[in-house]
């Protein structure tokens, strides 16, 4: 189990969201999608941290929107987390950027592209912050223990794991449930994204999706017994800038956080 403020992730504890828009277009919707998940998760009595991207590096476009100002974009976060008292997750890319984001969020997240970074593993995990990694598309779970390793090496076990699919032929993702069963092996928390996760991905100009089989991902991820659900939620995903195809709309959010609480009760209390 891994302590982050008052909330309390794996080791048979409660299921954990992570939530929130793709990445900050604007204060406003960044504002009013945490608040509005913050009072979901109250009502369900879900630990909530708050997700939003300050950056998009890995667009498929050269064109595509890839985020606002680095330092207004972390103000943003900064008065999500005082506004509303949840702690925030948000992506790093580079090792200089590690310092002033490490100054407010207080998950670093590894993207996907970037798991088998050393040096970025390394630095990152230098902060002594929580670190979640997400596992490549071109990674078997099993492969994640050289991830371990890399963040273990500087004294740092504040380590989540998390699917998001594998890369399956050309622009398609699968999700193998086996490979939660086996990074939970590892003893750390797992978690499963159950939005980038119906991703197609580089398809056309722009990365597609179907956002249609968010509900059926999360709903066996839960039954397998992960510790933390991340899904990109907006209000109006037609409209967002980045990944429109694949975030769930927030209307959908209370009455899926629902049934998957429902799951975890089940599973949680057979174990």
């Amino acid at each position: 189990m891994i302590k982050l403020n008052k909330i309390n992730i794996g080791g048979n504890q409660g299921l954990v969201l992570i939530a929130g828009p793709c990445v900050i277009e604007n204060e406003k919707i960044t504002l009013y999608t945490a608040q509005e998940i913050k009072k979901i998760t109250n009502d369900l009595g879900i630990p909530f941290i708050f997700k939003s991207s300050y950056k998009k590096a890995n667009r498929t476009n050269i064109h595509s929107f890839s985020g606002i100002h680095f330092e207004k974009a972390l103000r943003i976060l900064q008065k999500v987390k005082k506004e509303f008292a949840v702690p925030v997750l948000t992506d790093i890319h580079s090792e200089q950027e590690i310092k002033a984001v490490a100054e407010v969020a207080d998950v670093l997240q590894i993207p996907a592209f970037l798991c088998r970074q050393t040096d970025l593993l390394i630095a990152a995990a230098r902060t002594g912050k929580v670190i979640n990694v997400k596992k490549g598309q071109f990674l078997a779970p099993q492969d994640m223990k050289h991830v371990i390793q890399k963040i273990e090496s500087v004294k740092n076990k504040k380590i989540w794991l998390t699917e998001r699919g594998t890369t399956f032929g050309y622009h398609n993702l699968v999700v193998d449930m086996r490979s939660l069963q086996v990074m939970k092996e590892f003893g750390y928390p797992v978690i499963m994204d159950a939005t980038h996760a119906v991703q197609l991905p580089s398809n056309s100009n722009v990365s597609g999706g179907d956002a249609k089989y968010i509900p059926a991902l999360a709903k066996a991820a839960v039954a397998v017994g992960i510790d933390g659900l991340f899904l990109e939620v907006h209000p109006d995903p037609s409209r967002a800038l980045s990944d429109a195809a694949s975030q769930l709309p927030l209307h959908f959010l209370k009455n899926l956080l629902t049934t998957v609480k429902k799951i975890d009760d089940i599973v949680k209390n057979e174990n």
